[in-house]
């Protein structure tokens, strides 16, 4: 196709798409005497790799050095190692830029496009958490940007509860710690439970002790994780009660950094992270 039909279906200008020709050898490589140069399948491939990860934050030059690179007619290549992409520092710089400009659309697009890609797992622990801990440290630093941080996490929640849900009848009961206001980190594990093919229920913030025994009495799960965040709500009391209900759940877990550091209560499994958590939970 045309450089003008090009732009038009990638939704840029042509002098954007002239620029990644002339500095970045992304150009046109289908030549006809007495015409103009026109963009082929495989070349539109490697200009949508372009346009994905510049608006995500990736640098130019290094998303074109990936896009000249990428497998044809599929996403960017994965590393070698199995961890982080090398772009995922500058996925998080475009996503933590998009935050700070309050614009919630390029969030969602980020973080879809980071789960379409990586899956839930790595989403979370290599684009949301580092950019939710950057946020977090410019408002602990300035007291400023806490607005930013809000719809952040507000973008992230919606996202996740986008992700896919396993049918079936739920083993798994999520819920927060009595008072327990912070809830990413189980929205996160209720979504790559869905992922990984486990249905689950989840039961959100400030779950009170006498409701979540009423529901595990109804429900009979096979496991139940208590979040929390902070010390203030991570009296082991409520895993003890947990732990003695008459039919007592296979797995009773402790997750989040609010539980005491020493040895919790016997019967009470600690999560110590996502990926831990989803195998756990998934083998039950």
């Amino acid at each position: 196709m045309s450089a003008g039909a090009a732009a038009r279906r990638l939704g840029v200008a042509v002098t954007t798409l002239r620029t990644w020709h002339q500095r970045y050898g992304l150009g046109p490589s289908r030549h006809e005497a007495g015409h103009h140069r026109r963009y082929s399948a495989e070349d539109m491939d490697r200009l949508q790799v372009m346009q994905r990860l510049t608006t995500q934050g990736v640098a130019p030059a290094e998303a074109a050095a990936w896009a000249r690179n990428a497998p044809l007619g599929g996403p960017a290549p994965a590393p070698r190692d199995g961890g982080s992409p090398p772009a995922a520092a500058s996925v998080v710089r475009g996503l933590v830029r998009a935050a700070t400009r309050l614009d919630a659309p390029a969030m969602r697009d980020i973080l879809c496009t980071a789960i379409t890609e990586r899956g839930v797992v790595p989403a979370w622990t290599d684009t949301m958490v580092p950019a939710l801990v950057e946020i977090g440290d410019r408002y602990r630093v300035t007291q400023r940007f806490i607005e930013v941080e809000h719809l952040l996490s507000r973008t992230v929640t919606e996202v996740l509860a986008t992700a896919q849900r396993a049918p079936g009848n739920p083993r798994i009961l999520l819920a927060a710690a009595d008072e327990e206001q912070h809830t990413l980190p189980l929205e996160a594990l209720t979504a790559a439970l869905g992922e990984a093919g486990v249905p689950s229920r989840f039961f959100g913030a400030r779950m009170p002790s006498v409701a979540l025994l009423d529901a595990i009495g109804r429900t009979g799960p096979a496991a139940v994780v208590l979040w929390s965040q902070r010390p203030a709500t991570g009296t082991v009391d409520q895993l003890i009660r947990v732990r003695d209900v008459p039919h007592l759940p296979l797995v009773v877990a402790a997750a989040g950094p609010g539980w005491p550091s020493g040895d919790l209560p016997p019967g009470i499994t600690r999560l110590t992270g996502l990926p831990e958590a989803v195998q756990l939970l998934a083998a039950i």
